[in-house]
Protein backbone atom coordinates (compact mmCIF):
# COMPACT_ATOMS: atom_id res chain seq x y z
CA UNK A 1 0.00 0.00 0.00
CA UNK A 2 1.47 3.77 -0.96
CA UNK A 3 0.23 7.03 0.34
CA UNK A 4 -0.29 10.23 -0.87
CA UNK A 5 -1.06 13.74 0.11
CA UNK A 6 -2.58 16.47 -1.99
CA UNK A 7 -2.51 20.20 -0.55
CA UNK A 8 -5.05 22.43 -1.99
CA UNK A 9 -4.12 25.44 -2.41
CA UNK A 10 -5.95 28.67 -2.94
CA UNK A 11 -9.49 26.82 -2.81
CA UNK A 12 -12.24 27.31 -0.39
CA UNK A 13 -12.59 23.96 0.86
CA UNK A 14 -16.11 24.58 1.33
CA UNK A 15 -17.01 24.86 -1.94
CA UNK A 16 -14.44 22.54 -3.17
CA UNK A 17 -14.99 20.01 -0.75
CA UNK A 18 -18.57 19.67 -0.56
CA UNK A 19 -20.96 20.34 2.84
CA UNK A 20 -19.39 17.82 5.34
CA UNK A 21 -16.72 16.64 2.91
CA UNK A 22 -19.34 15.43 0.73
CA UNK A 23 -17.65 15.66 -2.41
CA UNK A 24 -14.43 13.74 -0.96
CA UNK A 25 -16.33 11.00 0.11
CA UNK A 26 -18.07 10.77 -2.66
CA UNK A 27 -14.55 10.04 -4.44
CA UNK A 28 -13.84 7.56 -1.30
CA UNK A 29 -16.68 5.57 -1.92
CA UNK A 30 -15.71 4.79 -5.88
CA UNK A 31 -12.35 3.10 -4.16
CA UNK A 32 -13.96 1.16 -1.28
CA UNK A 33 -10.56 -0.82 -1.11
CA UNK A 34 -8.54 2.61 -0.67
CA UNK A 35 -8.16 5.23 2.12
CA UNK A 36 -9.21 8.89 1.23
CA UNK A 37 -8.70 11.23 4.52
CA UNK A 38 -9.52 14.92 4.36
CA UNK A 39 -8.15 17.11 6.72
CA UNK A 40 -8.31 21.24 6.63
CA UNK A 41 -5.96 21.62 3.42
CA UNK A 42 -5.01 18.18 2.57
CA UNK A 43 -6.51 15.19 1.70
CA UNK A 44 -4.51 12.00 2.43
CA UNK A 45 -5.01 9.14 0.43
CA UNK A 46 -3.96 5.51 0.82
CA UNK A 47 -4.22 2.33 -1.34
CA UNK A 48 -2.94 0.43 -4.33
CA UNK A 49 -0.68 2.42 -7.02
CA UNK A 50 -3.46 1.23 -9.63
CA UNK A 51 -6.05 3.39 -7.16
CA UNK A 52 -3.85 6.02 -5.99
CA UNK A 53 -2.99 7.31 -10.05
CA UNK A 54 -6.99 6.93 -10.64
CA UNK A 55 -7.37 8.99 -7.51
CA UNK A 56 -4.85 11.77 -8.23
CA UNK A 57 -6.21 12.05 -12.09
CA UNK A 58 -9.70 12.90 -10.31
CA UNK A 59 -8.47 14.79 -7.59
CA UNK A 60 -6.14 17.17 -10.19
CA UNK A 61 -9.17 17.64 -12.21
CA UNK A 62 -11.47 18.45 -9.37
CA UNK A 63 -9.22 20.99 -8.57
CA UNK A 64 -8.71 22.61 -12.38
CA UNK A 65 -12.31 22.41 -12.34
CA UNK A 66 -12.39 24.72 -9.31
CA UNK A 67 -10.54 27.07 -10.31
CA UNK A 68 -12.29 27.15 -13.84
CA UNK A 69 -16.30 27.68 -12.65
CA UNK A 70 -15.05 28.08 -8.67
CA UNK A 71 -17.16 25.31 -7.24
CA UNK A 72 -17.33 21.71 -7.10
CA UNK A 73 -21.03 19.74 -6.96
CA UNK A 74 -21.48 16.01 -6.08
CA UNK A 75 -22.76 15.76 -9.79
CA UNK A 76 -19.32 17.33 -10.42
CA UNK A 77 -17.81 14.40 -8.97
CA UNK A 78 -19.60 11.81 -10.36
CA UNK A 79 -19.01 13.19 -14.06
CA UNK A 80 -15.22 12.81 -13.40
CA UNK A 81 -15.58 9.21 -11.69
CA UNK A 82 -17.82 8.18 -14.62
CA UNK A 83 -15.22 9.28 -16.74
CA UNK A 84 -17.98 10.75 -18.63
CA UNK A 85 -17.30 14.54 -17.57
CA UNK A 86 -19.47 17.45 -19.71
CA UNK A 87 -17.08 19.05 -22.83
CA UNK A 88 -14.88 21.57 -21.28
CA UNK A 89 -15.95 24.83 -21.67
CA UNK A 90 -13.74 26.64 -24.51
CA UNK A 91 -11.36 28.72 -22.57
CA UNK A 92 -12.60 31.79 -24.20
CA UNK A 93 -15.22 31.31 -21.54
CA UNK A 94 -15.79 35.02 -19.82
CA UNK A 95 -16.91 36.69 -17.03
CA UNK A 96 -20.45 38.27 -18.45
CA UNK A 97 -20.42 41.17 -15.33
CA UNK A 98 -19.59 41.42 -11.91
CA UNK A 99 -22.79 40.84 -9.54
CA UNK A 100 -23.64 43.47 -6.72
CA UNK A 101 -22.98 40.51 -4.07
CA UNK A 102 -19.66 40.60 -5.21
CA UNK A 103 -19.22 36.87 -7.52
CA UNK A 104 -18.67 36.58 -11.25
CA UNK A 105 -21.61 35.77 -13.19
CA UNK A 106 -20.69 33.84 -15.75
CA UNK A 107 -21.78 30.88 -18.18
CA UNK A 108 -21.56 27.51 -15.82
CA UNK A 109 -22.21 24.77 -18.50
CA UNK A 110 -21.33 24.31 -22.41
CA UNK A 111 -24.94 25.12 -23.63
CA UNK A 112 -25.19 28.24 -21.50
CA UNK A 113 -21.62 29.42 -23.13
CA UNK A 114 -23.25 28.44 -26.67
CA UNK A 115 -26.18 31.19 -26.01
CA UNK A 116 -23.23 33.84 -24.69
CA UNK A 117 -21.51 32.62 -28.59
CA UNK A 118 -25.10 33.13 -30.19
CA UNK A 119 -25.69 36.82 -28.94
CA UNK A 120 -22.47 37.98 -30.37
CA UNK A 121 -23.03 36.10 -33.48
CA UNK A 122 -27.17 36.73 -34.32
CA UNK A 123 -29.02 39.68 -33.67
CA UNK A 124 -31.92 37.60 -32.82
CA UNK A 125 -31.24 34.47 -30.83
CA UNK A 126 -34.06 31.58 -29.58
CA UNK A 127 -32.71 29.81 -26.40
CA UNK A 128 -35.13 27.02 -25.28
CA UNK A 129 -35.00 24.54 -22.38
CA UNK A 130 -36.36 23.07 -18.88
CA UNK A 131 -36.75 25.42 -15.77
CA UNK A 132 -33.31 26.04 -14.23
CA UNK A 133 -31.28 25.72 -17.02
CA UNK A 134 -30.15 29.64 -16.79
CA UNK A 135 -31.52 30.70 -19.87
CA UNK A 136 -33.19 33.60 -18.84
CA UNK A 137 -30.91 34.29 -16.39
CA UNK A 138 -27.31 34.57 -18.74
CA UNK A 139 -29.78 36.39 -20.81
CA UNK A 140 -30.38 39.31 -18.22
CA UNK A 141 -26.54 39.16 -17.60
CA UNK A 142 -26.03 39.80 -21.32
CA UNK A 143 -28.78 42.60 -21.24
CA UNK A 144 -27.12 44.37 -18.56
CA UNK A 145 -23.38 43.87 -19.92
CA UNK A 146 -24.61 45.41 -23.43
CA UNK A 147 -25.95 48.69 -21.31
CA UNK A 148 -23.17 48.86 -18.97
CA UNK A 149 -20.90 49.17 -22.13
CA UNK A 150 -23.61 51.41 -24.13
CA UNK A 151 -23.77 48.60 -26.80
CA UNK A 152 -27.70 49.71 -26.29
CA UNK A 153 -29.44 52.50 -24.72
CA UNK A 154 -31.94 50.34 -22.92
CA UNK A 155 -32.71 47.05 -21.49
CA UNK A 156 -36.62 45.81 -22.55
CA UNK A 157 -37.80 42.62 -21.00
CA UNK A 158 -41.14 41.35 -21.88
CA UNK A 159 -43.72 38.21 -20.84
CA UNK A 160 -47.07 37.31 -22.19
CA UNK A 161 -49.58 37.58 -19.59
CA UNK A 162 -50.77 33.90 -19.28
CA UNK A 163 -51.98 32.31 -15.81
CA UNK A 164 -49.96 29.58 -14.84
CA UNK A 165 -52.97 27.99 -12.91
CA UNK A 166 -53.59 30.99 -11.24
CA UNK A 167 -55.61 33.72 -11.88
CA UNK A 168 -55.08 36.94 -12.34
CA UNK A 169 -58.02 39.10 -12.51
CA UNK A 170 -59.02 39.11 -8.93
CA UNK A 171 -55.28 40.82 -8.24
CA UNK A 172 -55.25 44.07 -7.61
CA UNK A 173 -53.86 46.71 -9.68
CA UNK A 174 -53.34 47.02 -13.34
CA UNK A 175 -52.13 44.79 -16.05
CA UNK A 176 -48.37 45.29 -15.23
CA UNK A 177 -48.75 45.15 -11.47
CA UNK A 178 -50.25 41.89 -11.77
CA UNK A 179 -47.76 40.68 -13.97
CA UNK A 180 -44.80 41.83 -11.55
CA UNK A 181 -45.12 39.12 -9.19
CA UNK A 182 -44.78 36.69 -12.30
CA UNK A 183 -41.74 38.38 -13.21
CA UNK A 184 -40.02 38.08 -10.08
CA UNK A 185 -37.41 36.01 -11.28
CA UNK A 186 -36.65 38.62 -13.30
CA UNK A 187 -35.85 41.47 -10.62
CA UNK A 188 -33.81 38.81 -8.66
CA UNK A 189 -31.83 38.98 -11.79
CA UNK A 190 -31.13 42.46 -12.05
CA UNK A 191 -30.92 42.99 -8.31
CA UNK A 192 -28.13 40.25 -8.50
CA UNK A 193 -26.54 42.57 -11.38
CA UNK A 194 -27.37 46.30 -10.64
CA UNK A 195 -27.31 47.93 -7.55
CA UNK A 196 -30.79 49.30 -6.30
CA UNK A 197 -30.34 53.08 -6.25
CA UNK A 198 -29.29 52.10 -9.95
CA UNK A 199 -31.38 49.92 -10.39
CA UNK A 200 -34.59 52.50 -9.12
CA UNK A 201 -32.83 55.15 -11.20
CA UNK A 202 -32.41 52.97 -14.68
CA UNK A 203 -36.50 51.85 -14.28
CA UNK A 204 -37.83 55.06 -13.15
CA UNK A 205 -36.02 56.31 -16.66
CA UNK A 206 -37.51 53.71 -18.30
CA UNK A 207 -33.80 52.78 -19.21
CA UNK A 208 -34.95 49.22 -18.39
CA UNK A 209 -38.46 48.41 -18.91
CA UNK A 210 -40.47 45.42 -17.95
CA UNK A 211 -43.41 45.06 -19.03
CA UNK A 212 -46.05 42.54 -20.46
CA UNK A 213 -46.19 41.89 -24.23
CA UNK A 214 -49.13 43.68 -25.08
CA UNK A 215 -47.52 46.57 -24.29
CA UNK A 216 -45.06 46.26 -27.21
CA UNK A 217 -47.57 46.36 -30.16
CA UNK A 218 -47.42 49.14 -32.46
CA UNK A 219 -43.95 49.79 -31.11
CA UNK A 220 -40.39 50.20 -32.97
CA UNK A 221 -37.92 48.82 -30.58
CA UNK A 222 -34.38 50.61 -31.37
CA UNK A 223 -31.22 50.43 -29.76
CA UNK A 224 -32.35 47.84 -26.93
CA UNK A 225 -31.64 44.69 -25.84
CA UNK A 226 -35.06 42.89 -26.37
CA UNK A 227 -35.56 39.97 -24.03
CA UNK A 228 -39.23 37.35 -24.26
CA UNK A 229 -39.58 35.66 -21.67
CA UNK A 230 -41.50 32.43 -21.05
CA UNK A 231 -42.67 32.61 -25.13
CA UNK A 232 -44.11 29.15 -25.20
CA UNK A 233 -46.80 31.02 -23.88
CA UNK A 234 -47.27 33.40 -26.75
CA UNK A 235 -49.83 32.47 -29.60
CA UNK A 236 -48.68 32.43 -32.91
CA UNK A 237 -49.76 36.39 -34.08
CA UNK A 238 -48.16 37.69 -30.54
CA UNK A 239 -44.96 36.07 -31.15
CA UNK A 240 -45.10 37.75 -34.81
CA UNK A 241 -46.18 40.57 -33.57
CA UNK A 242 -43.04 40.94 -31.21
CA UNK A 243 -40.58 39.63 -33.67
CA UNK A 244 -41.29 42.48 -36.28
CA UNK A 245 -41.35 45.06 -33.07
CA UNK A 246 -37.11 44.71 -33.40
CA UNK A 247 -35.46 47.95 -35.26
CA UNK A 248 -32.24 49.19 -36.00
CA UNK A 249 -29.19 47.71 -33.36
CA UNK A 250 -31.05 45.85 -31.15
CA UNK A 251 -30.61 42.70 -29.93
CA UNK A 252 -33.61 40.07 -29.18
CA UNK A 253 -33.32 37.14 -26.94
CA UNK A 254 -36.95 34.93 -27.05
CA UNK A 255 -36.45 32.34 -24.04
CA UNK A 256 -39.49 29.76 -23.28
CA UNK A 257 -40.03 25.67 -21.93
CA UNK A 258 -41.63 23.84 -25.18
CA UNK A 259 -42.55 21.70 -21.93
CA UNK A 260 -44.39 23.90 -20.02
CA UNK A 261 -47.01 25.44 -22.03
CA UNK A 262 -50.14 27.03 -20.02
CA UNK A 263 -52.24 28.25 -23.67
CA UNK A 264 -55.88 26.86 -23.39
CA UNK A 265 -55.62 23.35 -25.06
CA UNK A 266 -56.53 24.47 -28.66
CA UNK A 267 -54.37 27.81 -28.32
CA UNK A 268 -50.91 26.80 -30.88
CA UNK A 269 -48.00 28.28 -28.97
CA UNK A 270 -46.17 30.84 -30.89
CA UNK A 271 -42.84 29.47 -30.02
CA UNK A 272 -43.06 25.92 -31.34
CA UNK A 273 -44.82 27.24 -34.38
CA UNK A 274 -41.88 30.41 -35.09
CA UNK A 275 -39.06 27.67 -34.09
CA UNK A 276 -40.37 25.63 -36.82
CA UNK A 277 -41.38 28.75 -39.56
CA UNK A 278 -37.84 30.49 -38.91
CA UNK A 279 -35.51 27.49 -38.58
CA UNK A 280 -34.01 27.91 -42.29
CA UNK A 281 -33.98 32.28 -42.09
CA UNK A 282 -30.38 33.17 -41.93
CA UNK A 283 -29.59 35.49 -39.48
CA UNK A 284 -31.41 34.02 -36.38
CA UNK A 285 -29.78 31.88 -33.96
CA UNK A 286 -30.96 28.84 -31.89
CA UNK A 287 -29.77 27.27 -28.60
CA UNK A 288 -31.30 24.23 -27.11
CA UNK A 289 -30.24 23.73 -23.67
CA UNK A 290 -30.90 20.79 -21.64
CA UNK A 291 -31.72 18.93 -18.44
CA UNK A 292 -27.68 18.64 -18.27
CA UNK A 293 -27.66 22.29 -17.93
CA UNK A 294 -30.09 22.97 -14.57
CA UNK A 295 -27.83 24.33 -12.39
CA UNK A 296 -30.77 24.40 -9.61
CA UNK A 297 -31.02 21.85 -6.23
CA UNK A 298 -29.55 18.39 -8.42
CA UNK A 299 -33.20 16.87 -7.99
CA UNK A 300 -34.48 19.15 -10.33
CA UNK A 301 -32.74 17.25 -13.54
CA UNK A 302 -34.21 14.17 -11.67
CA UNK A 303 -37.60 15.50 -11.80
CA UNK A 304 -37.70 16.91 -15.65
CA UNK A 305 -36.13 13.33 -16.59
CA UNK A 306 -39.02 11.63 -15.15
CA UNK A 307 -41.73 13.54 -16.25
CA UNK A 308 -39.73 13.26 -20.22
CA UNK A 309 -39.75 10.06 -19.69
CA UNK A 310 -43.52 10.02 -18.57
CA UNK A 311 -44.31 11.76 -21.60
CA UNK A 312 -42.89 9.79 -23.88
CA UNK A 313 -44.68 6.79 -22.74
CA UNK A 314 -48.02 8.62 -23.11
CA UNK A 315 -47.05 9.41 -26.64
CA UNK A 316 -46.14 5.53 -27.60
Amino acid sequence: MVEKVITLENVSLLDFLGIENKNINEVASAFPKSKIVSRGNEIRIQGSTTDLLKINDIINSLVTHYHKYGKVTEENVQNYLSKDAEEELPDREEVLIYGTKGFTIKPKTLNQQKLVYAVKDFDLVFATGPAGTGKTYISVALAVRALKNKVVKKIIITRPAVEAGETLGFLPGDLKEKLDPYLRPIYDALHDMIPSEKLKYYMENNVIEIAPLAYMRGRTLNNAFILLDEAQNTTPMQIKMFLTRMGPSSKVIVTGDTSQIDLPKKQKSGLIEALKVLRGVEGIGFVGLTGKDVIRHKIVKDIIAAYDDAEQEQGQ
